[in-house]
């Protein structure tokens, strides 16, 4: 289960850190690459001391059965939240996370501004990039100390566990990075629903195991028990995906209209249609 451990943290660290790289993406670009860098660098700081902090108490005060039954529950509600989102999206009553979108958006915003020199560190875009580094790091933070803490039985593995966690998120924040650094934009190409939909699935099988397990459920086939999990919830999520994209969808009404409008628009660009005429 040790080795389980770096490889949730890495998947689930995936999604974050996109989005986190967007808006330093933005600073960098419209403000300087020195306010974009140091915000990370103090909200990176900020995040390993929370890991230090917490992971050790978690590990030293609480029980594992207890600390099993609490991050099993707590991971479900969180893996069910970004499963929701993404059973949503695939079945077109949610639009898709447009990350270039976001980028142009906080262009905008942060040109309104006016430009700054290159050489200063500049408060707001340190702000911002701190901000976001921080809020998305805090969510990898999460994964990091409740999969480091949960995967192992003894102390010693307790110890190897959060330190497997930790190098999976660190590398998940060296490959989001150094892809970033190549393209110089917003990772648009990413499968970010994807990875919402996978990390959502592994979360809350992992939640529903160790929460058994912190219930005293013996679970047949041990480790391999997790396996059934993720096949049950994989099933369940492709079939709300079928059934909810048999009932009409508001966003895709919308997306239809729009549609329309646009071919009403090119055929008479100065009497566009009303929706009553399109129907």
């Amino acid at each position: 289960m040790i080795w389980s451990s770096a490889i949730s943290a890495f998947l689930a660290s995936l999604v974050e850190f996109v989005e986190a790289l967007t808006i330093v993406l933005v600073v960098g670009v419209t403000v300087n690459w020195k306010s974009a860098l140091a915000g990370t660098g103090v909200a990176v700081i900020t995040l390993i001391g929370l890991i230090g902090v917490f992971g050790t108490a978690l590990v030293v005060y609480i029980p594992i059965e207890i600390l099993r039954l609490v991050v099993g529950v707590i991971l479900v509600l969180f893996g069910l939240k970004w499963l929701k989102k993404a059973i949503l999206r695939y079945s077109g009553h949610k639009a898709l996370h447009d990350e270039e979108a976001l980028y142009e958006e906080e262009m905008r915003a942060m040109r309104d501004r006016g430009i700054t020199l290159p050489n200063r560190i500049d408060a707001f875009g340190f702000a911002t990039a701190y901000k976001s580094v921080l809020l998305e790091g805090l969510e990898v933070a999460f994964i990091v100390i409740t999969f480091g803490t949960t995967a192992a039985q003894t102390d010693q593995e307790k110890s190897s566990a959060l330190l497997y966690s930790a190098l999976g998120a660190v590398l998940a924040g060296i490959v989001v990075l150094v892809v970033g650094f190549l393209v110089r934009g917003p990772l648009t190409r990413l499968p970010e629903n994807t990875l919402k939909f996978g990390v959502g699935i592994m979360l809350v099988s992992f939640g529903t195991f160790w929460g058994g397990e912190g219930l005293g459920i013996d679970w047949p086939g041990a480790d391999l028990a997790l396996l059934g999990l993720i096949g049950v919830y994989l099933l369940t999520s492709f079939g709300l995906v079928r059934y909810l994209g048999t009932i009409p969808s508001p966003t895709r009404a919308k997306t239809s209209a729009s549609l329309q409008n646009e071919a009403a628009l090119v055929n008479d660009p100065i009497l566009p249609l009303s929706q009553e005429e399109l129907n």
